[in-house]
């Protein structure tokens, strides 16, 4: 990867850690090191945002036409380059290549998006009911922002906040996982190419994300924080957002609920079941985390998943053929192996997978668990990785309630022929996106967010631009 780009970024340009340091990137397939990044400390965060503020007014003031063009580039040349992003993420971060591809077409497709949306920002202009003056309203760029980004989809957990921060006049600070730092790097390079100006996108890579975040956080010239992470961390800095009260954005954890119901199409819901499960390895917090199936179609259900789980092959993200790569480090492997263990124990039934390989490597096989108490743990909590835990109900009340039992409200799908069904689902769901006989709800033009635990603010569709915009109100004399 000698073309990679391994140093910090900031106010466009190229440098080293203020203190030298650098920290490995590892491929979780084999453990071998890809990179050495370098390793921002307090002093490069300082640096980072002082580029941002003294980017942010002439960034504010560019024409909505250029931002938009300066995003719509950035998507023509992220496509064209499509096989170089998909190879470093799935060196970094373990998907199969078809799959990194894939994610390079969705994280594009926000600078797009966004481009488009760049010039219909707008405000309204009234006469007040008593009609003695008049009412203007305007939006205005938020300001600095920050964005702390997860290791499971490195581009576009990246693109789809850098995109409507751009588009609405804000600069940004961003600091990548440390597991996964290569692929926005390579992005930051990418959007220096097509003209964005030095200080609008700075890039801070670091081993220490709580010193690094704490001291920008701590600065009262930031105005924004954007995370996606768990929901844990978003507490925290929730917390840490109160002292200056920034404006927060939190996509945080889930427990999605997957639930299939006696009228279902059991092929179609298994072919659903597929995607929502097995993307990204079950690694994403949109992952169908918890199986509920009515019991006249379970048997069904489990077998028919089982067999396209059972046949996957598991192997490096780079090997053709590869379906199902390594989890991120040996902590996910361990803990999807305790709750599948601690599920056993409580009396579910392993139909296929249910034993990490060993060797090198951070490979767990797809797995699906039948028979799984209501109680178990593996219900209880996000898995992130690829096993399918099946839980049976007998009626609609028991499988809402079910579906509702949990503190995060990021996700739900269910598979139903019944209209009426669908309709009462849509109000009774606690969840801020609900998938109706599809695994996939992701959608540049949609408002991707959650509620309860699963945090606050919605990227992506005509609600994510809205993120990093204020609103000002003017009062104008009648004549």
């Amino acid at each position: 990867m000698s073309d990679q780009p391994e140093l910090l970024f900031i106010d466009g340009e190229w440098r080293e850690a203020n203190d030298g340091r650098r920290f490995e990137v590892e491929d979780p397939a084999d453990g071998s090191v890809l990179a050495r990044v370098a390793d921002a400390g307090e002093v490069d965060a300082a640096d980072a945002l002082d580029a941002a503020v003294a980017a942010q007014a002439a960034w504010a003031a560019t024409a909505p036409r250029e931002r938009g063009e300066v995003l719509r580039a950035a998507y023509e040349l992220i496509i064209e380059r499509t096989d170089d992003f998909a190879r470093t993420i799935s060196l970094e971060m373990g998907k199969p290549l078809a799959e990194a591809a894939g994610e390079v077409a969705y994280g594009a497709e926000f600078f797009r998006w966004f481009a488009e949306e760049a010039v219909r920002i707008h405000g309204r202009f009234m006469s007040a009911p008593d009609g003695k003056s008049r009412l203007l309203t305007l939006k205005r760029p938020v300001g600095p922002c920050l964005f702390v980004t997860p290791w499971n989809f490195p581009l576009a957990m990246g693109s789809r906040k850098i995109g409507p921060a751009l588009a609405a006049g804000c600069t940004v600070v961003v600091k990548p996982a440390e597991q996964t730092p290569l692929t926005m790097l390579k992005l930051a390079d990418l959007l220096r190419e097509v003209g964005v100006p030095a200080g609008v996108v700075n890039v801070v890579p670091t081993s220490d994300a709580a010193t690094v975040v704490s001291a920008l956080m701590g600065d009262d010239r930031l105005r924004k924080v954007s995370f996606t992470g768990s929901t844990e961390v978003g507490k925290i800095l929730v917390r840490q957002s109160a002292d200056h009260l920034q404006r927060v954005s939190m996509e945080l954890g889930g427990n999605a609920p997957f639930v299939v119901f006696e009228d279902a199409d059991v092929d179609a819901a298994v072919a659903g079941a597929m995607i929502a499960k097995m993307r990204n390895m079950g690694e994403a917090c949109t992952a169908a985390n918890r199986f509920l199936v009515h019991a006249d179609v379970a048997d069904a259900f489990a077998t028919a998943l089982a067999e396209k789980m059972g046949a996957m092959t598991v192997g490096r993200g780079q090997d053709d053929g590869t379906q199902v790569g390594p989890l991120i480090d040996s902590d996910a492997v361990e803990s999807v192996s305790q709750l599948v263990t601690d599920a056993v124990h409580d009396g579910a039934t392993v139909v296929t997978g249910g034993t990490a390989p060993g060797g090198p490597g951070h490979f767990y096989p797809p797995t699906v668990l039948t028979d799984v108490p209501a109680e178990a743990q593996i219900n209880s909590v996000e898995v992130f990785g690829p096993v399918a835990p099946i839980t049976t109900f007998t009626s609609e009340e028991d499988a809402v309630a079910a579906a509702n039992a949990t503190p995060y409200g990021l996700v739900a799908y269910a598979w139903t022929k019944d209209l009426a069904r669908v309709m009462r689902l849509q109000e009774s769901l606690q969840s801020g996106m609900i998938g109706i006989n599809t695994g996939l709800v992701s959608n540049p033009a949609a408002p991707f967010g959650g509620v309860k635990e699963s945090g606050f603010g919605r990227e992506g569709g005509f609600e994510g631009i809205e993120e990093y915009l204020d609103t000002a109100y003017v009062a104008l004399p009648a004549g």
